[in-house]
């Protein structure tokens, strides 16, 4: 990773004054206070943790591991750090390194990206379809010898069109991470989101459909190879308390936060099933205004919507006009990747992947967690009916 050399100020920390801003706006994206409203209860397993001392890679993390396992149909699943470090990680125990090019779309955000570089690999952009996930008729073209692998992205809980994929994989000697953090209970023709690549990796962010208490992740496989480079990797590749085969890194998941998880795998289902049906729901109010389009939603599979996603006209204005009636209307993202500062060095230019780039302008995230309920869903399609006097 080159040293990093820029002039544009950079933000010590700027969450918390965004999280001041947009924190009165009803129904909000941030629905954390709600969802651990019972937080006596979480207290009181957290009491038996701190009692034991079992922080570290503790009994709770094995447990966790265990429910996902069963939960996505893999062999086997290790909770890491972050999201970010599951994607990072599969790469480097894959053999991804310098000289090495990954696939992956430029409309994502920037942790897919991010794991490539910093695994010491070029990530190689494919354009996006109209349901925002990569096209799989364009990942061809894109292969060269330098090529080691594909990282699709199941954007906003939408599992990619995996068979077209993997049959390219397969054919040209290429392994597959997928990038399944907007996916966990998504299924694509019967099968578990995740559990179609070399890994699936997943984030517990706090804002995912299933979160914690700050950072984590996990990813699944079915590969014992992949299993045992994974459980290495994330303790300082430590085969036991005395002796390490590789130096490696520190990305376990706390135990703490894996007893957070735990007590939500519990509403695990409640959560999926509000979510699809509050954004269906926006579907049926929505539909008919001729400056939104909706993405398909395939009979095959089932989206779990960790965002729910609009092409609009006049997005910025129609962003405007919302969050000033008090609505937590988000943009996902407005910059793809290929665009960003940090991606200079590959050498894209705007209009070299069309369809990503008219999608950030167009893309519009409304609310669609467990707690928004219905007469909220009404007065957002209700509000965007007054913007476009339909």
């Amino acid at each position: 990773m080159k040293p990093i050399s820029t002039s544009t100020p950079v933000a010590h920390n700027f969450l918390p004054e965004q999280y001041a801003r947009t924190n009165a706006l009803r129904p909000n994206h941030n629905y954390l206070h709600e969802q651990f409203a019972d937080y006596p209860e979480i207290f009181r397993k957290l009491e038996r943790l701190v009692i034991e001392g079992d922080f570290t890679l503790g009994r709770a993390v094995d447990e966790f591991e265990e429910r996902i396992r069963a939960i996505t149909g893999s062999k086997y699943c290790v909770g890491v750090g972050s999201g970010t470090d599951a994607l990072f990680l599969s790469l480097k125990a894959a053999g991804v390194g310098p000289g090495d090019e990954v696939i992956t779309t430029p409309y994502t955000f920037f942790a897919t990206v991010g794991s490539i570089v910093t695994a010491g690999a070029r990530p190689v952009f494919v354009d996006i379809r109209e349901d925002f996930n990569i096209d799989p008729e364009r990942i061809e073209a894109a292969v060269t010898p330098r090529t080691k692998a594909i990282m699709p992205v199941h954007w906003s809980g939408l599992p990619c069109e995996m068979d077209a994929i993997l049959e390219i994989a397969t054919r040209r000697g290429l392994f597959v991470v997928e990038d399944a953090c907007h996916a966990l209970k998504a299924v694509y023709r019967g099968r578990a989101a995740g559990s179609f690549g070399l890994t699936g990796c997943f984030s517990l962010h706090p804002l995912k459909n299933l979160n914690v208490w700050g950072d984590g992740g996990f990813l699944v496989t079915d590969s014992d190879e992949m299993h045992r480079q994974m459980v290495l990797l994330r303790n300082h590749g430590l085969l036991n308390r005395n002796e390490c085969a590789v130096f490696a890194y520190n990305s376990r998941l706390d135990s703490l936060q894996a007893i957070v998880a735990n007590h939500l795998l519990d509403k695990l289902d409640h959560i999926t099933d509000r979510r699809i049906a509050n954004s269906l729901r926006l579907d049926e109010l929505l539909s008919d205004i001729p400056q939104v389009r909706l993405p398909a939603r395939p009979a095959d599979v089932r989206q779990v919507h960790h965002l729910y996603c609009l092409r609009v006209d006049r997005r910025d204005e129609l962003q405007e006009f919302l969050i000033g009636k008090g609505i937590d209307a988000k943009v996902h993202y407005p910059i793809p990747m290929h665009l960003q500062p940090a991606a200079k060095e590959f050498g894209y230019s705007v209009g070299d992947f069309p369809a990503a780039e008219k999608a950030a302008g167009e893309e519009l995230s409304l609310p669609v967690h467990e707690f928004v309920v219905d007469s909220e869903l009404e007065q957002m399609a209700g509000l965007v009916r007054e913007f476009y006097r339909a």
